[in-house]
């Protein structure tokens, strides 16, 4: 693996001073992870101006050829076009895309799989349905509310998870030392795949600018956080907060860059050891 460092080309700001980009070609089929809202993909084509990636499910997402906007082998670096990715042709200039960013594809919902994605209430369910409906309609995958993870060993035991039968779990403020770590380790199972994010709830993973707030507050710990965040967006209640945030959400560039890599993580989980009928 070679770099094609310029030091003219553009820097990155560090420690010790601004720090030259080095440059990958980008090669078909190359894996590059986007800074901006962590979409991993193969590169399909790359010119001076712009970079195509497509994903695992074939989501094919455009993004400007910016220095330092792309990570290879965990380096950011700046993309070059190679003659093969250069030449090919892509998807259509306008395709039509789901909220997720996939390109739609034309075909009825997919009978459901036994595999399983839970959640934790209902407003994490609706997000996801929102934004990934149609990819999960498409894999045949089932949304469920779990109305809270105190007994999420007990569910997992319950659902006898196994080949074919995989089970993704998303759990809100997935960070150590809190009680949803410690839940999440006591239902670890081969073929269970418990992520999250670090948020309190998901309210919090959509982002404040989408809603038109400048930032989610601290709530103090002795008040409900979403009569808190009602209060603060000046919500009647937080029926009419929820909607409001839900109602902002229109594409997952609406959500918290955790929120998109858990539940990506858990598509592909729970899809990845079943053959597409």
């Amino acid at each position: 693996m070679t770099f094609d460092v310029d030091p003219s080309a553009a820097t990155l700001a560090g420690d010790g001073g601004p720090r030259a980009i080095p440059h990958r070609r980008a090669v078909p089929g190359l894996i590059v992870e986007v800074t901006t809202d962590g979409f991993v993909g193969g590169v399909v084509r790359c010119t001076d101006r712009e970079v195509v990636l497509r994903d695992r499910r074939a989501r094919e997402r455009r993004f400007a050829n910016t220095p330092g906007t792309f990570i290879v082998d965990e380096r950011r670096v700046a993309l070059i076009p190679d003659d093969d990715t250069a030449s090919r042709s892509s998807v259509p200039a306008t395709p039509q895309v789901t909220n997720s960013g996939s390109i739609a594809v034309p075909s009825r919902a997919r009978v459901a799989r036994a595999a399983r994605i839970l959640v934790e209430g209902v407003h994490d369910a609706e997000l996801v349905e929102q934004v990934w409906g149609d990819d999960l309609r498409h894999e045949g995958v089932v949304v469920e509310p779990l109305h809270g993870a105190d007994d999420l060993a007990g569910v997992v035991n319950r659902a006898a998870p196994g080949p074919g039968r995989r089970l993704g779990v998303l759990l809100d403020h997935l960070v150590d030392g809190s009680k949803e770590s410690r839940l999440a380790r006591a239902a670890a199972h081969p073929h269970v795949l418990i992520t999250g994010h670090p948020f309190v709830d998901i309210w919090a993973a959509v982002r404040p600018e989408a809603v038109g707030v400048e930032a989610w507050p601290e709530i103090p710990r002795d008040r409900i956080w979403k009569e808190g965040i009602a209060d603060y967006m000046g919500a009647a209640d937080v029926h009419d907060a929820w909607r409001r945030i839900r109602s902002s959400v229109r594409t997952w560039h609406d959500l918290d860059r955790d929120l998109i890599r858990a539940v990506e993580s858990l598509i592909d989980f729970v899809t990845g050891d079943e053959p597409a009928d």
